[in-house]
């Protein structure tokens, strides 16, 4: 299924107000969040217009996961947080997407729950190349 309203689906100037795609993986498109207060945070979304993990198969959902994995470990290779955090929300955006955010310790927000778009810190235009250019070459 296809929503033309959903950013996910869409793509173009609908995503381009909070992220930057940075490739496709087998199950999902992965996204840099352009507000970067948690350096190398992204989006992983399904390439399924779901709103729900439930309204996947076992395999969807799984090749789901294996996603998110994957880019959980190139975040770890590339940036060397204390931990990254997951997010799934869509109360609002019907579409199975996970925010993973690396938390630093000493750092923006560490201990507590990351703010959804803090507005805190955007970068240039080079600046998001490096990250992308660091996760790419994890991925």
């Amino acid at each position: 299924m296809f929503d033309e309203n959903c950013s996910y689906c869409a793509e173009g100037a609908l995503v381009e107000k909070f992220g930057i795609k940075i490739c496709e993986l087998p199950a999902t498109k992965l996204y840099l969040f352009k507000e970067q207060s948690h350096k190398g945070r992204c989006i992983v979304a399904s390439k399924f217009h779901v709103s729900e993990m439930t309204e996947l198969s076992d395999e969807e959902r799984n090749a789901f996961f294996a996603d998110v994995n994957h880019v959980a470990k190139a975040i770890h290779a590339a940036f060397h947080p204390d931990k990254v955090n997951y997010g799934a929300y869509g109360d609002t955006g019907h579409h199975l997407h996970f925010h993973l955010v690396p938390k630093y310790k000493d750092e923006f927000e560490w201990g507590g729950t990351f703010a959804m778009d803090p507005k805190q810190l955007t970068l240039s235009d080079a600046e998001y190349d490096e990250i992308i250019k660091a996760l790419k070459e994890q991925l």
